[in-house]
């Protein structure tokens, strides 16, 4: 969630033709309760942000200020991996988020998101491929390439996105921020350039659809109109692409993002401006624009997206767990039918740190990294 109050602004808006949609879910009833248990496994990680398994049950995490490194099964953190890219280390900005390739086993090829330093002082969300190889004393980056570059760059250090989720063909889907600033956070709503966008794009950073959404759209845009996307999954069973999505002062979003589609920001919200003011024109709805499947007001500043999968939690099979760097919690959203059903909160009053990045485990644990000068990795099991 930004910090940063914002007005709408004029900028090429692109309303696609249809009905208003119904108003969106919002407070859905409280579930039954889970009793948890929660243990550090490893601590001393300087702002982590992400957590990735290795096939061998390793942890892969990366730290804002521009570190990537392997977490042992024990908790014993590894040193700082070569070779990765400079990052801007301000703000919101650093090291994001990290995803293996399908074919890591063979290939050890790697993907990484960080705002990148550009030209006159400016940045943006960038996307690297590289090739991991570990050693004992941490490891390299080798081969490493810069596969994807968010146009236009702006100074700014706030709302770079980013999280990057690889479909099981291999292409990649990429969440953009609109970067905040008031003058120019109207541009998720212009379909020509990657402002507050997810795009799909091949691992070579190329068009990963066949012809573009629309007529007129950039090549590499799915959708458009969102404020600051820090959580996507897809649904295995469905291939449905599924987001959350920093509102201001109320409007978290859950969405579905579907192609050519448009998010609605900053035209239409369910929250405020941080002054308390309306957000444009005051209105959630109109023609055109989708409706949330679900939204958090007050926001709990949702951070990360996870499908639940596993079985050690039976109970909890098809349900998202949303991490929350407001309140320090982890929220469980039932789903049916793809709908919110009902919402558990988890670990409100024991996790203590902001919730940045919620993984399931080989075991079928959850595994929580906190956003913290001093982070940790939680693991959440039945109690």
């Amino acid at each position: 969630m930004s910090l940063r109050p914002g007005i709408a602004v004029a900028a090429p808006l692109l309303f696609l033709m249809g009905e208003v949609a119904p108003a969106a879910q919002t407070n859905a009833p409280a579930a039954s309760k889970t009793a948890i248990a929660l243990t550090t496994v490893a601590k001393g990680l300087e702002n982590p942000w992400a957590l990735e398994f290795l096939p061998d049950g390793r942890m892969l995490v990366t730290e804002k200020p521009g570190r990537l490194r392997v977490v042992e099964k024990d908790g014993k953190i590894g040193a700082a991996i070569t070779g990765v890219p400079e990052v801007m280390a301000r703000g919101q900005g650093g090291l994001l988020d990290v995803a293996l390739a399908n074919d890591f086993a063979e290939s050890g090829r790697i993907f990484l998101s960080f705002s990148e330093p550009r030209e006159a002082g400016k940045n943006g969300t960038s996307v690297a491929s590289a090739r991991l190889v570990l050693a004992e004393d941490g490891g390299a980056l080798e081969d490493l390439k810069v596969i994807f570059r968010q146009q236009p760059s702006y100074d700014s250090t706030l709302h770079f996105g980013s999280r990057i989720v690889v479909k099981p063909d291999g292409n990649l889907f990429v969440t953009l921020g609109e970067r905040s600033l008031p003058t120019i956070r109207g541009e998720a709503q212009n379909p020509t350039n990657q402002i507050g966008k997810v795009v799909y794009i091949t691992p070579e950073g190329a068009p990963a659809a066949s012809s573009p959404a629309h007529d007129g759209w950039d090549p590499l845009v799915w959708s458009i109109g969102h404020r600051n996307v820090q959580g996507a999954v897809l649904d295995p069973a469905t291939g449905q692409l599924w987001t959350l999505e920093h509102g201001p002062q109320g409007g978290d979003e859950l969405n579905h993002p579907e192609s050519g589609k448009n998010y609605g920001w900053p035209v239409i919200i369910y929250g405020k401006e941080y002054s308390g003011g309306p957000v444009g024109a005051g209105i959630t709805a109109k023609d055109g624009l989708e409706q949330p499947v679900y939204y958090w007001n007050p926001s709990i500043a949702t951070s990360s997206l996870l499908l639940y999968t596993g079985d050690l939690f039976p109970e909890w099979k098809g349900n998202f767990l949303v991490g929350a760097l407001k309140y320090m919690q982890v929220q469980r959203l039932v789903m049916k039918d793809g709908t919110v059903v009902a919402h558990e909160v988890l670990g409100a009053d024991d996790i203590g740190e902001r919730v940045r990045d919620v993984k399931q485990g080989p075991d079928g644990a959850v595994y929580l990294v906190t956003d913290d000068a001093d982070g940790r990795i939680v693991r959440m099991a039945p109690q």
